[in-house]
């Protein structure tokens, strides 16, 4: 019987294996999923497949790129592909759905968090995805167009275009700037954002 050591391929010299560094990705691998899920269940069950997958194709990843691109592709591949078997969308027949969007006002902060939510879903996917890939995750425009396989200036296109349909929804005015404290929501919608700064 080999140990599990003995049976993970061999690294070249100098670079750790990379399934060592798979939980320290786990956090922003849920903030991606939940994103695009919109749904915490269904967050979770996508970064355990994507988790799955990238162990058992460990040898594909190239040592000393980026493992959090990397671990993304495949997350981001695995909600499109799954997203296609189904797709229609599920109902929200109980009323689940629409009964996580409302809010206490507790406080002002909260409230705007609250209404930049409700307008983030409404963004479509690719907007939604570049902004949290470019503003919330803070990758490049390169590494994001390569972990969605599109042009740099279309995931340029994508983010410019949900911002300003983000400030459109929240009513801001031209140099108006949003007041909440999170920081994930001010990276995403202040980053190379003229209409909010």
């Amino acid at each position: 019987m080999t140990d599990q050591k003995s049976a993970r391929p061999a690294r070249p010299e100098g670079h750790a294996d990379p399934r060592d560094e798979l939980v320290e990705h786990l956090p922003a691998l849920r903030a991606f999923a939940l994103s695009l899920t919109r749904d915490g269940s269904s967050a979770d069950d996508l970064v355990q497949d994507t988790i799955v997958k990238a162990w058992a194709n460990i040898e594909k990843f190239q040592p000393g790129t980026n493992l959090r691109a990397w671990l993304f592709t495949i997350l981001r591949n695995t909600f499109y592909s799954a997203r296609r078997k189904t797709r229609r969308e599920v109902n929200d027949t109980d009323g689940i759905h629409a009964a996580r969007q409302a809010t206490r006002p507790d406080h002002d902060g909260r409230l705007a968090l609250n209404d930049f939510r409700v307008a983030f879903e409404q963004l479509p996917d690719e907007q939604r995805e570049a902004l949290i890939l470019v503003g919330a995750s803070g990758f490049s425009y390169e590494e994001a167009a390569a972990m969605t396989g599109v042009a740099v200036g279309t995931v340029k296109s994508r983010a410019n275009r949900g911002r300003r349909r983000l400030a459109e929804l929240l009513h801001l005015e031209e140099g108006e700037e949003i007041e909440m404290t999170d920081r994930t929501t001010l990276a995403v919608m202040a980053l190379n954002t003229p209409i909010l700064r």
